[in-house]
């Protein structure tokens, strides 16, 4: 009885499914009423005859003569009785021969369902290749900016499964020119290619073939790849294992106290800094006066993986880093000034020599930071000076690369598991060492957090956010896993008030740290700056304050293409 409860939950969860049973329903409705009616008609009938009949009597000559059977044992001897004899056998057969087959089409071919075409009146909207986790994480950002959009899924289950889950879906051959006729792509704002290297090709070429002008970004699994996608007619190819391997380089702040940059909004430079072994340790924002000090503004910081907003009382620890913004001049004078402290000797550890840990090494490279990659694999050792072979979690191993020595470790595997795993094994074996580990899925950030990592990054976010980033109506930068700058234009109602009388950080737990016009950006502008309608914010917060704003202003923002 469990089992039967259970599956039942699990079909009617299902969007199609419900509509589905709701057919069913109305189909059974439908017969029921005809039914019902058709009995109250051959009782009057009857009457008029002289006939009396029972009720069971009744409902027996309707399902028999429905069903075209007429066994012949109850008749009509009026004309009018004849002629509804008739219509009784006209609608059972059209019961039979149309709506029923119809009914079953709908409950067990359900691909009916799945739509063939985009209506006409579709503009600017976003068309998706390939679902993943990268879609999936920018499709949430598209809903929140109020963007259409379009899943193009040549294969009906996956298709069903995703209108279930409330997805814009159309069935459609990815190699044939007329499923992009069909979703109108010659007016999409872009194409966004994210399954594989081939098939990524096959595809910008299709799309050429009808139009030379949209947009088409692409995801390569390797650099290598990068080319070839570009002759088939994409104009932004994202090789995510390069930028994640950058990306988590960037976050290694553990080797010095500089301010390393992590990104910028034109004049606007977002940088992060540990403050261990510095005297920053055991003052306020306050009492450090930053601002005053070298012009950069103290915009958050980071508690063992957490983000939070800071206040003025805001006390700073061993293990804070301390998000930065101001112009490039004043990041300098900030690392001017703190560039002698907390030089650590050791190398960084790199656990995974893949794709990512050898782009990871490379950055670290070029940033002279000296670095040790764990494989277990023979077959990608490359260099054996750089290189430990063994496994991570045996102590023997993580000794000759130097844990004991090194400011940071990176978690780079393509195994989310085995990722949370190592992370808390290391947080248990030095935890004053900084942790930084990539995810694939969004639901393993929050756990890698809690395993002990103090920053994550994840494939889905930063594809999402660099696809988003190129559909020049918005600009997204990830601070780190969960975390983002954004940029947005003054939304109507807060055009003529103050940053203070805005009151932005205090409803969303968002800062303004940007306010400007195009590439003329005002860097950390004071409480009192006039907010005017043509202008951008800048704002800093988590992913929920983010939504938060966006939830409340996102139709009163009026983009500039």
């Amino acid at each position: 009885m469990k089992f039967l409860t259970k599956q039942t939950e699990d079909f009617l969860a299902k969007r199609t499914s419900r509509q589905n049973a709701q057919l069913l329903l109305r189909l059974i409705g439908a017969l029921l009423g005809l039914i019902f009616a058709y009995t109250m008609i051959f009782e009057y009938l009857m009457h008029l005859e002289g006939q009396s009949h029972s009720w069971p009597t009744a409902v027996y000559w309707v399902f028999a003569n429905m069903s075209t059977l007429g066994l012949g044992d109850i008749t009509f001897t009026s004309d009018i009785g004849r002629m509804f004899n008739v219509v009784v056998l006209i609608s059972g057969m059209m019961f039979i021969l149309v709506l029923l087959p119809f009914a079953f089409v709908q409950l067990f071919q359900s691909s009916a369902r799945v739509p063939r075409e985009l209506t006409h009146e579709s503009d600017g909207h976003v068309v998706l290749t390939h679902f993943g986790t990268v879609t999936e994480t920018l499709i949430a950002t598209l809903r929140s900016y109020g963007l259409p959009y379009v899943i193009v899924v040549d294969n009906i289950a996956e298709a069903l499964d995703l209108l279930d889950r409330g997805m814009k879906v159309v069935l459609g051959d990815l190699d044939d020119p007329e499923t992009y006729y069909r979703v109108k792509v010659e007016r999409a704002a872009l194409v966004a290619a994210t399954g594989t290297d081939v098939r990524n090709t096959t595809i910008a070429f299709t799309i050429r073939r009808i139009t030379q002008d949209v947009p088409i970004i692409a995801t390569a699994s390797s650099t290598s790849s990068e080319s070839v996608l570009r002759i088939a007619g994409c104009n932004h190819v994202l090789t995510l294992d390069e930028m994640m391997g950058q990306s988590l380089a960037r976050r290694t702040t553990g080797g010095d106290a500089l301010a390393h940059v992590i990104g910028q909004f034109d004049d606007l430079t977002i940088a992060e800094a540990t403050a261990g072994g510095t005297p920053l340790v055991g003052k306020t924002l306050r009492e450090l006066k930053l601002r005053a000090l070298v012009g950069v503004t103290v915009i958050g910081a980071w508690e063992q993986g957490r983000f939070a907003a800071v206040t003025p009382d805001t006390l700073v620890g061993k293990r804070t880093v301390l998000v930065l913004a101001g112009t490039q001049t004043q990041i300098d004078q900030y690392n001017e000034l703190f560039a002698i402290y907390n030089a650590a000797p050791g190398n960084i550890i790199i656990i995974g020599g893949g794709n990512v840990g050898t782009a990871m090494g490379h950055a670290l490279a070029q940033r002279e930071l000296g670095y040790r990659i764990i494989e277990k694999d023979p077959n990608r050792i490359l260099r054996n000076d750089t290189y430990v072979l063994g496994d991570a979690a045996d102590p023997t191993t993580l000794e000759k690369a130097g844990i004991s020595e090194t400011p940071a470790v990176a978690v780079t595997t393509h195994t989310d598991d085995l990722n949370i795993f190592l992370t808390a094994y290391l947080r248990h074996l030095h935890p004053n060492v900084q942790i930084i580990s990539r995810a694939t899925v969004e639901r393993s950030v929050h756990t890698l957090h809690e395993a002990g990592a103090d920053f994550v990054m994840s494939y889905a976010s930063m594809g999402a956010n660099s696809i988003f980033n190129l559909l020049k109506r918005g600009n997204i930068l990830m601070v780190a896993e969960g975390v983002d700058v954004f940029r947005v234009p003054v939304p109507q109602p807060l055009a003529g008030k103050t940053i203070a009388q805005s009151e932005v950080r205090e409803q969303f737990g968002c800062s303004i740290i940007g306010v400007g016009t195009g590439h003329h950006v005002q860097v950390n502008p004071d409480p009192e700056t006039l907010l005017t309608e043509g202008n951008d914010l800048i704002l800093i917060g988590t992913v929920e304050a983010e939504q938060s704003f966006l939830g409340k202003y996102g139709r009163d923002m009026e983009r500039k293409e």
